[in-house]
């Protein structure tokens, strides 16, 4: 399976550092923040990835992380030119991903701090049990779900709707910043308009998964981090030094 990082964006939220680079370079305890999902990656046996960024800091990515093999792993870049929403960065890895069936995409911002290798090994088994293309989302208990896109799922724990960024939210049940997604997605990701927001929403795409019924969703009980405030990424910073010393 191949692997996607969405490392673009203006990273407003994190201004006025991120003036000077993107914010996935920025440092979370003692390495830059890309490297933690990278390791997500990496650890769940995912060793071809596509890095997808803006075109002001690309260089920056390069020069940190140049061809992957220090890392063991072989990176292809791609940039994204102007900024239309997560499904349109997703979009940008057509061509990376076919023919393969299924790949994985994360957030740049997003640490998990015990992996995901067993959600992605379990969306596998369960995907090909249930014999159709199947997506994935990891779900995560959160105090402030107004931030995110927020799932509602039934008494079967299966997800009804996803909502992006309500004003009020129907459960404190987020979808985090890792997906797996069928090669189909794009022609999903193709029929898409843009949301009031002027962006192709990632929760539109997820949406269409839940309403044909293709959707797998895990829980996740370890921390979790959106690094795309000051907050956040001090609150990961201060988590990841715990769990190393």
């Amino acid at each position: 399976m191949k692997g996607v990082i969405l490392a673009g964006g203006m990273g407003t939220r994190l201004h006025p550092v991120t003036k000077v680079t993107n914010k996935h370079l920025l440092p979370v305890y003692d390495r830059p923040m890309i490297y933690y999902p990278l390791e997500t990656l990496t650890k769940a046996g995912i060793k071809d990835i596509m890095i997808i960024t803006g075109p002001e800091f690309a260089g920056d990515f390069m020069r940190l992380l140049g061809s992957g093999s220090e890392l063991g792993v072989n990176f292809t870049y791609k940039i994204q030119d102007k900024a239309t929403g997560i499904a349109g960065a997703l979009a940008l890895a057509r061509e990376f991903i076919l023919p393969d069936k299924w790949f994985t995409v994360i957030l740049g911002d997003n640490i998990y701090t015990h992996g995901l290798t067993k959600e992605i090994e379990g969306f596998m088994a369960k995907a090909i049990l249930r014999g159709v293309n199947c997506a994935g989302i990891v779900l995560k208990e959160v105090p402030d779900p107004e931030r995110f896109g927020v799932a509602t799922v039934n008494d079967a724990a299966e997800v009804i709707k996803i909502v992006e960024k309500p004003e009020e939210p129907e459960s404190n049940l987020c979808v985090t910043g890792l997906y797996i997604y069928p090669n189909d997605v794009f022609f999903m990701c193709d029929q898409l308009s843009p949301s009031e927001r002027g962006e192709l929403e990632i929760s539109d795409i997820n949406n269409r998964f839940v309403e044909l019924e293709r959707m797998i969703a895990f829980k996740y009980e370890y921390g979790w981090y959106d690094c795309g405030t000051h907050e956040s990424r001090l609150k990961a910073s201060n988590a990841i030094k715990k769990l190393k010393n």
